[in-house]
């Protein structure tokens, strides 16, 4: 007897299906906006160390965007998991981006730069990894499938 030759003509052998589309396009969107948000800090940043002193009001300023963008990312991450059945991956990521985030704005606000700035690469480095697996290997649910 042949064996099969694709997934479709095993029907005793589910596949497991992406979470829903909403909840992988929310997780993309808030994952994209939070690294865009992160990126811009980095520059606001740059700006206000080469003398000009007004971005440091803008640094303050994008940081708050920037971490609500990360708590919406939270939510998404934690709904792909639990009720989406995706992977937790994403989840712990998000965990561990606000913990880092909010170490960040207590580093930044002491003044403490020699942890800031190494810390808020470590948060760009994780957050784009974070947003290239979100758009390269999660997958939504096909319409009509259940999970």
């Amino acid at each position: 007897m042949n064996a099969p030759s694709s997934v479709a003509d095993r029907p005793e052998r589910a596949v497991r299906a992406g979470a829903p589309g909403w909840i992988v396009w929310l997780l993309r969107i808030a994952a994209t906006a939070h690294l865009a948000g992160v990126l811009g800090q980095a520059a606001l940043a740059g700006l206000f160390v080469t003398g000009d002193v007004d971005m440091l009001t803008q640094h303050r300023d994008n940081a708050g965007v920037t971490h609500a963008f990360l708590y919406l990312q939270l939510v998404a991450a934690i709904l792909l998991w639990r009720p989406g059945r995706g992977p937790i991956g994403p989840a712990w990521a998000s965990v561990a981006l606000v913990v880092m985030e909010t170490v960040q704005v207590v580093l930044g606000q002491s003044r403490v730069l020699a942890g800031h700035f190494p810390l808020g690469m470590a948060i760009f480095g994780g957050s784009a990894v974070l947003v290239v697996w979100t758009w390269r290997s999660l997958r939504p649910r096909a319409r009509g499938v259940a999970a």
